[in-house]
């Protein structure tokens, strides 16, 4: 779709209040477009004030603003990320992946509460949140069009860059936070954030070059470890540190401790994006990476060898569709199914040491599902097992080794 397509059309138009926002809604409208934006409140701790986004998109032109209350849904979409353990390329919780989920969805659902059929967001043509939002209003309301501006030629020959857009908002008196010389950009959620382009692009920039927002840096972290204690109750973390809470309440407190400690904080990834392109960001994640290890601790518990390989299968494919926008779609839905038996043995308390910026194992209690044995894994005189059983295992396992060596196939 393009602009001129729109003129007398109502879009909605997902926007934070951020420069993209302000130009792209300001822009439509002097075109004849009337926007309704729609802003989600994802506990994102950048900005706690969703009355000045809301002021800032209605003084950039916008017709109506809603306001998307979604902090449990990213919360338990925060734990399925958990549960699978969708860590992107091994180092990327996935946290704004996931968020771009839970906000398509819920406007897609109060859009079509208010009979609008075209959505509109403010994506790049280079990176993931393009595709993150087409696939996703494709699966869920097919029947919808999508608007993208940075894919309108005409959009695209107004504002070539950033300059371009901080020079139309001051020529429109719209007050944005970017500057021409503001070094990088931010996503942020309950979750996580996301820190990219701007300096970062450049690998000679260092990841410590992000100002920390949800805690601070492993260096500027106390002299002193904490202990953090969780329980959970079927793949659910219902007790941090003694205290009964809810799962927004968990990922609040969980954030407030390990940002102090450094945990999470400054993640430097150099990943795939969908698009083929390879990207840089800093990441800040310190609650996801407390529960996301610590649940981890207690899956080497539970889990056989077998079903850790099925496991460890499902948690890469998840955390690919996730990146790629794929979350409601059938292979995803099928892999989240395959982990529910692991999240329901998962009850246990793990407690870990947070001293900067490392996690540290302390004990494990009350895993009822636990395969671990102490007696079983001693090497002292207790139990039952019988180190000479094994002579018989290792006669069968022999017969296939020699047969290697005799045919030729072992080289040295």
């Amino acid at each position: 779709m393009k602009a001129q397509d729109l003129k007398g059309k109502t879009i909605a138009f997902a926007g934070s209040g951020g420069l993209d926002s302000c130009t792209i809604t300001r822009w439509l409208t002097d075109q004849g477009v009337r926007v309704v934006c729609f802003t989600a409140d994802l506990g994102q701790p950048d900005e706690d004030d969703t009355e000045a986004i809301r002021q800032r998109m209605l003084l950039a032109g916008a017709a109506d603003f809603v306001l998307l209350p979604v902090r449990e849904a990213i919360a338990q979409a925060g734990l399925s990320v958990i549960q699978s353990q969708a860590c992107y390329e091994g180092r990327y919780w996935n946290t704004t992946g996931i968020a771009r989920c839970v906000l398509a969805k819920a406007m897609i659902q109060a859009m079509q509460e208010k009979g609008l059929t075209i959505f509109s967001h403010g994506a790049t043509g280079r990176g993931n949140d393009q595709v993150r939002f087409q696939l996703i209003t494709n699966m869920l309301a097919p029947e919808f069009d999508v608007y993208a501006p940075w894919r309108d030629e005409e959009f695209l020959a107004r504002f070539p860059g950033r300059s371009e857009m901080i020079d139309f908002c001051e020529e429109k008196g719209l007050s944005v936070s970017a500057t021409k010389d503001k070094p990088y950009s931010t996503d942020a959620n309950l979750l996580g954030l996301t820190h990219e382009s701007g300096l970062l692009e450049s690998l000679s920039t260092p990841a410590h070059f992000v100002k920390p927002i949800m805690g601070c840096y492993p260096a500027d972290a106390p002299d002193q470890a904490e202990e953090f204690t969780v329980h959970f109750e079927q793949g659910r973390p219902v007790a941090i540190n003694g205290s009964p809470m809810d799962l927004v309440e968990a990922f609040v407190e969980t954030n407030a401790i390990g940002g102090r400690h450094g945990i999470g904080i400054g993640t430097h990834l150099v990943e795939n994006r969908f698009v083929g392109i390879k990207s840089r960001g800093v990441y800040e994640s310190p609650g996801v990476e407390i529960l996301g290890t610590c649940y981890a601790l207690l899956l080497q518990l539970i889990l056989d060898r077998r079903a850790r390989e099925f496991f460890d299968q499902l948690s890469l494919l998840i955390a690919k569709q996730i990146y790629q926008g794929y979350w409601f779609d059938l292979a995803t839905q099928m892999a989240l199914q395959a982990i529910q038996p692991t999240a329901k043995l998962a009850t246990g308390t793990i407690t870990v040491s947070l001293y900067k910026g490392n996690i540290s194992f302390v004990s494990a209690t009350n895993t009822a599902h636990s395969l671990y044995s102490e007696e079983n894994a001693s090497m002292e005189g207790i139990g039952s097992y019988n180190h000479a059983d094994s002579e018989g295992l290792l006669r069968v396992l022999g017969v296939s080794a020699r047969v290697l060596a005799t045919s030729g196939q072992i080289k040295d």
